[in-house]
């Protein structure tokens, strides 16, 4: 009785890191993400203006 025991424990171990893990797929040329991708870290980006032309314009401004 003990080893189907450890058996049915090894096999529950194996299926919960299978589980655990996102996978990734190539279909078409593209990398597609896992499951967990809305767990992600979130990127930053730096806070900028969205008005890139105002930004240059005050730019010019300041240097004459």
């Amino acid at each position: 009785m003990r080893p189907l025991h450890g058996l049915i424990l090894g096999l529950c171990f194996i299926m919960m890191l299978v589980f655990s893990t996102g996978c990734q797929s190539h279909i078409g040329g593209q990398t597609l993400p896992s499951g967990y991708y809305l767990d992600d870290d979130v990127q930053y980006f730096a806070p900028s203006s969205r008005n890139v032309l105002q930004n240059e314009a005050i730019k010019l401004q300041a240097e004459e």
